[in-house]
């Protein structure tokens, strides 16, 4: 119908994004919302819900407005929704939450964590999870909530209190308290679902101590999941059709719909997931086993590995050592020298993460001499991001036992053109930049398209998705095993 469009809501850790895309998947509109994070104790990092939805409203509210200055006649046919994953909340049953959500940065639940894993817990957890015990998952801190909110765990017990990660929560809302719902995505971040069954694991359950009543049903990513009722700035009716958490939604945003299909999103850290099909491997390089998707019953999995530090660093040399000015200037920078000078970057400011696990690491600048420049600071850090990210890949790559064909790439950070040809010429393959950056918005959308059939299957998706531009490889072998060489021995010292 002319003037339809599929309304995405990003709900992410520091904004609200709102986009409306219509059939031929052009961006109609785009709003985003910022709101606070709150912190009450050094490591503790909570998100106040009432704040979370006001943003979802201004953000939702500001794209149709931009949208029908254009077009008056534009409705909306469906709602997607992806999500900051692992951050979660109780609230009861008349839709009043018991406490200030739990962020996935916080880590006040790392001795319970600690605890567990020291009783032998870790194996299990990680063969029915696909996980590890770390404070960055839900299901410790739905513990903590339950034990350190007066009342709360009599309440739950007594079927009075409702669990959710962000996602629940907006669904919920939106339907007017009609939908109690989360998606195979998000559930699998929170240590309590079993990923080979789909369930909710009585185990685990027992382990975390979270009362199977408060959690919710768990529903395809495509399907109706409800309809909006009594939110005011969007009519009643609506269906709300996709949800996905943010990682896994950038992957079928990138349609990397085939095994094998790889995607890597650059934000203040960076996200790496592989497609790896119907099948849960389970990694031998410590990266983590997560649910892609499930579309009229079928499964999706994938491999995910995260870098802390990706745009991060680019940061640090605008903020911390001051060589530029705006984080846009770095790529003329690097730009003027033909290479690094042997110098080499290990990112590592907040730790090294996948595949090494390393929080004790330190960022490290190696092989600087008396003619190292700004310029080969500068080309050094975007080679450093590129590399971290190599590791990753060549980890998944093993684990799921067939070589890397072409990575897409999404995030603000793959503007940089020289960064995404290092990239490309370090894994020896190509890089493949779409027309829309705001993959994770995207895939929110087409799973909605799905549930509605404004977009007819998969296949119609991947006919939609356009390329800007690809990055081949041009780099040798020799050199890039030299690279590879000149990083690991860096990495060792950091």
């Amino acid at each position: 119908m002319q003037g339809e469009a599929i309304l995405a809501i990003d709900q992410g850790t520091t904004g609200s994004t709102a986009v409306l895309l219509d059939h031929d998947v052009r961006v109609l509109a785009q709003h985003t919302v910022e709101f606070p994070n709150h912190y009450p104790a050094p490591g503790l990092v909570e998100h106040d819900l009432d704040e979370i939805w006001q943003s979802v409203r201004d953000a939702v509210s500001g794209a149709l407005q931009q949208a029908r200055a254009e077009n008056p006649d534009v409705t909306v046919a469906a709602i997607g929704i992806t999500n900051q994953r692992e951050t979660c909340l109780f609230w009861d049953r008349d839709g009043v939450p018991i406490h200030r959500a739990l962020v996935w940065q916080d880590r006040r639940t790392a001795d319970r964590c600690a605890a567990l894993k020291t009783a032998g817990h870790e194996p299990d957890v990680r063969k029915k999870t696909g996980l590890v015990l770390d404070p960055y998952f839900s299901g410790t801190k739905a513990s903590w909530l339950l034990d350190n909110v007066a009342g709360a765990r009599a309440r739950a017990e007594a079927g009075a209190l409702m669990f959710g990660t962000i996602d629940t929560w907006l669904i919920y809302k939106l339907t007017g308290g009609a939908a109690h719902v989360t998606d195979p995505s998000n559930a699998s971040r929170t240590l309590l679902l079993n990923i080979h069954t789909l369930d909710w694991d009585d185990a685990l359950l027992d382990l975390l101590k979270v009362p199977r009543g408060t959690l919710p049903r768990i529903v395809d990513n495509a399907q109706i999941m409800g309809h909006t009722r009594g939110v005011g700035f969007l009519p009643d009716g609506i269906p709300v059709a996709g949800v996905a958490g943010d990682q896994q939604s950038a992957l079928f945003g990138q349609a990397c719909f085939a095994r094998g299909a790889a995607k890597s999103t650059y934000g203040t850290g960076a996200f790496v997931l592989m497609n790896t099909g119907t099948e849960a491997v389970a990694s031998k390089h410590r990266l983590l086993t997560t649910v892609g998707w499930r579309l009229n019953g079928e499964v999706t999995y994938a491999l995910e590995g995260s870098a802390f530090i990706a745009g991060a660093a680019v940061q640090w040399l605008r903020d911390g050592l001051g060589i530029i000015q705006n984080a846009a200037e770095v790529e003329a920078l690097a730009r003027q020298v033909p290479d690094s000078g042997g110098v080499v970057f290990v990112p590592a400011l907040a730790g090294l993460g996948a595949p090494h696990w390393r929080p004790e690491a330190r960022g490290l600048f190696a092989g600087i001499t008396g003619g190292t420049t700004a310029a080969h600071i500068a080309r050094a850090v975007l080679e450093g991001v590129a590399l971290q990210i190599s590791d990753i890949l060549r980890a998944m790559a093993a684990d799921a036992g067939h070589p890397l064909t072409e990575l897409k790439v999404d995030g603000g950070a793959t503007r940089n053109d020289l960064l995404m040809q290092f990239q490309a010429d370090i894994l020896s393959v190509d890089c493949v930049r779409p027309t829309v950056l705001e993959t994770t918005a995207l895939g929110a959308a087409f799973l909605a398209g799905l549930g509605v059939n404004f977009w007819g299957s998969t296949d119609v998706i991947a006919q939609t998705w356009k390329e800007d531009r690809r990055f081949k490889s041009t780099m040798s072998a020799g050199t890039v095993e030299e690279h590879l060489a000149a990083w690991a021995n860096a990495v060792a010292k950091a």
